[in-house]
């Protein structure tokens, strides 16, 4: 099962991430959980310093910019 994570304060590129990750991994099929990480301190952990970020399996696929969805359905794969 892959752990899926958008990290963001919910800013609009945030929410528009998180639901283009869940639509491309609910089209691939596949088990995943999904968390979507809002908390600035979590979210430097990471090393990200620009908004929002897409996590996959804890490894930084992206951030500062929001993929297209078959961009998105590439790293989540």
């Amino acid at each position: 099962m892959k752990k899926i994570e958008v990290l963001g304060p919910g800013c609009a590129k945030c929410q528009k991430l998180a639901e283009l990750t869940q639509q491309a991994a609910d089209e691939i099929g596949f088990d995943y959980v999904f968390t979507k990480v809002t908390d600035i301190m979590q979210i430097t952990t990471y090393g990200v310093m620009i908004t929002p970020a897409l996590v996959v399996d804890g490894d930084v696929k992206v951030s500062g910019t929001v993929p297209s969805l078959d961009e998105i359905k590439k790293m989540i794969s």
